[in-house]
């Protein structure tokens, strides 16, 4: 009797514990119990087949699952400190659902529709291109928007040295490891990179467009994986190795967001969204005349209006604000919808050799080394400049950004971030123009 009183005792003990430490828990601002009727609804409806079509259904399901993704990325050791924390748990669980089968086939088309023809993606990348301008000092935003080239420039070549090294040390053919890995790697994603270079690639050597797509894209899913990986370890080094980071600023006293945290006004947050709407409209219509990415135009005209002060302030705080809405709230909920609609996780398990895994690995660790290294020779900070201007080259373009980024928690260096995914995809597309005849 005794011991059965104080095996009550213990477990009253365990569970009073378990209760005190769940009483203080939230996710997305919301208390944990409330959190997960809220998601047991959510996904009961998924499988019942209940859910909404459209934003209504996407969006819930996608905050829902990018929160409790988050919540265990970020709260598991291993995973937490070296492989991206949250961000990697909630790319790549939510694209292990599809892969799986787990998630139901009209959530998967319900939520791929949203981030492509629903234009959530890029509704989220407008905001952060924006607020994240407008919130910098336009003298040292002209200062390193001049000296950006050079670690650019380096991390590509970093990233083709160590293909043709790591190619040879392998026995891998060093033309394939060039063409078929490095370049696609570096190509600013799927649609602005891997696609256009397998249009290239069919003119100069014959294949259809469809063989050479099928052969580069399972190196640019590998890659983005590397890149987010690379991305929480930089941001784990410049804990450990202070001097090396900026903490989000890419050279000293650039501060990309205000000293002290704003009111936040929710009028002025209605005109950013507007003013991240209209620079997005503009960087579209730009394109039209302008044979230069509609994202890259976007960002020269925010810049533009930035340091001729074309803006009323509140305009410029109101974007910074509606960034911060924006950053905060959704960035998980992207992630999901990066993993369902964009991370072909069967691409990425068929190319599991290990030459090919080496390979891939040492592109995206040149990129990392080559930017890091030249950006400390032109007065950036070693780990903001590997993170942009490497890693963002290396991954599958705005939405690797949005990965790589959220992984080193590092979201107000969007800008740059975007100029790696724009002008290099642009500068892979000359490059494969050039090269090609020379080696094939």
């Amino acid at each position: 009797m005794a011991a059965e009183n104080r095996q009550s005792i213990r477990s009253d003990a365990v569970g009073g514990f378990l209760y005190s430490r769940l009483k203080g828990l939230s996710l997305f601002s919301i208390p944990v119990f409330t959190f997960t009727i809220f998601t047991a609804l959510a996904i009961t409806a998924m499988y019942l087949d209940l859910l909404p079509k459209g934003m209504i259904g996407a969006l819930l399901m996608m905050i829902v699952l990018g929160e409790l993704f988050g919540w265990i990325g970020d709260h598991t050791p291993v995973i937490r400190s070296f492989l991206g924390g949250g961000a990697m748990v909630a790319i790549f669980a939510s694209a292990y659902m599809v892969y799986s089968g787990l998630m139901p086939k009209e959530t998967v088309t319900t939520i791929t529709e949203f981030m492509k023809s629903g234009g959530f993606l890029n509704f989220y990348i407008a905001a952060l291109i924006t607020g994240s301008i407008l919130g910098m000092n336009p003298h040292l935003l002209v200062k390193a928007g001049a000296r950006y080239g050079l670690p650019l420039l380096a991390g590509l070549s970093g990233s083709i040295f160590m293909a043709i090294l790591t190619g040879l040390l392998v026995g891998f053919n060093i033309k394939e490891a060039v063409l078929v890995i490095a370049m696609p790697i570096m190509g600013g994603g799927m649609g602005a990179g891997a696609v256009p270079i397998s249009q290239i690639y069919s003119e100069l050597m014959g294949r259809e467009p469809t063989y050479y797509l099928s052969v580069l894209v399972p190196a640019l899913a590998l890659g983005n994986v590397f890149a987010i990986i690379f991305g929480g370890l930089l941001d784990q080094l410049g804990k450990r190795v202070p001097q090396l980071s900026g903490n989000g600023r890419l050279m000293k006293n650039m501060d990309v967001r205000a000293k002290k945290e704003p009111k936040f006004d929710i009028a002025l947050m209605g005109a950013g969204l507007l003013s991240a709407l209209i620079f997005f409209l503009l960087g579209q219509v730009l394109a039209e005349f302008i044979p230069l990415h509609p994202y890259a135009l976007m960002i020269l005209s925010v810049a533009l209006a930035k340091i001729f002060k074309l803006l009323p302030e509140t305009v410029e705080e109101g974007a910074s604000q509606w960034y911060g809405f924006v950053a905060k709230n959704w960035t998980l909920a992207l992630l999901v919808g990066i993993g369902v609609a964009y991370t072909d996780l069967e691409a990425v398990l068929n190319a599991l050799s290990i030459e090919y895994v080496l390979i891939v690995f040492s592109v995206v660790l040149g990129a990392a080394l080559g930017s890091g290294l030249i950006g400390k020779l032109v007065g950036f900070y070693p780990i903001e400049t590997a993170i942009t201007a490497g890693l963002c080259m290396a991954n599958m373009g705005g939405t690797g950004d949005v990965a790589v980024l959220s992984a080193s928690k590092r979201m107000e260096l969007m800008p740059f971030a975007q100029i790696s995914s724009r002008l290099g995809g642009a500068i892979i597309l000359l490059l494969a123009g050039l090269l090609i005849p020379i080696i094939s």
